[in-house]
């Protein structure tokens, strides 16, 4: 089972989330996710959450809490994500690895096309 983290991220004076689409190559490739990624070993969850997100987007995180976790079996690999909610962070995010990323309302969320295990918080 590949254990994964993920933010998610609001940008609370506009009330938004951030997403970034996964690339094509990528397994789920061309689906918008919650950003994150794969927990090293003896990392906390937040720390691989702060890690990942500086990484991807150059987003140091202040303020996050745990929310929940979702174990998912896709035909060719098992993940458990430890979501979090990400209230604040220090810098403008930027997408440091050429994926695309946006800010969306919460009522864009159902327009949008997900991994199966990111359904549950959408």
């Amino acid at each position: 089972m590949l254990e994964v983290v993920a933010g998610v991220i609001w940008n609370q004076g506009q009330d938004e989330l951030l997403l970034t689409l996964r690339k094509p190559g990528q397994h789920q490739e061309n689906l918008w996710e919650f950003p994150g990624g794969k927990l090293e070993a003896g990392e906390s969850q937040f720390e691989g959450l702060n890690r990942e997100l500086v990484e991807e987007l150059g987003l140091t995180v202040v303020s996050a809490t745990a929310w929940m976790s979702i174990s998912h079996d896709y035909p060719d690999k098992s993940v458990l994500i430890h979501f979090w909610y990400v209230f604040e962070f220090e810098d403008e995010p930027i997408a440091r690895e050429a994926q695309l990323m946006r800010w969306v309302s919460i009522d864009e969320l159902s327009d949008l096309s997900f991994p199966a295990a990111n359904q549950p918080v959408v």
